[in-house]
């Protein structure tokens, strides 16, 4: 019974108040910081992925030869592939940085008792 009681203080005291850490500088930091780099990933992955539709309906430029048989609508399709893999592969190589941050401002609140 004695170890139920330790672990119910270890709990209170490692509590988080979640309020607090949204207040916090660090917070606001780092949710800064992920707004910095997801909008813009976001906009360019936007803009690429309906220029495809626009450009096939609305102009003629796509449908000229690039080589042989292949037109430049084949070439820009098929990067539309190459840049989904691409920036998922960025995202989740700084989502591993945001992950790390965000384990910081948990640790940092619990030492300090839950009061940023």
């Amino acid at each position: 019974m004695n170890g139920e009681h330790e672990r119910v203080e270890t709990l209170e005291k490692n509590e988080i108040d979640y309020v607090e850490v949204a207040k916090s500088s660090q917070f606001k930091s780092f949710i800064e910081g992920k707004r910095k780099f997801i909008v813009p990933l976001t906009i360019f992955f936007l803009v690429f992925y309906f220029l495809l539709p626009l450009l096939t309906s609305y102009t003629t430029f796509l449908n000229t030869p690039l080589f042989g048989d292949i037109s430049w609508v084949w070439l820009f399709a098929v990067s539309q592939f190459i840049m989904v893999w691409v920036l998922s592969t960025i995202y989740v190589k700084r989502a591993a940085s945001f992950d790390k941050e965000a384990d910081q401002i948990i640790e940092d609140q619990i030492k300090k008792g839950g009061n940023s």
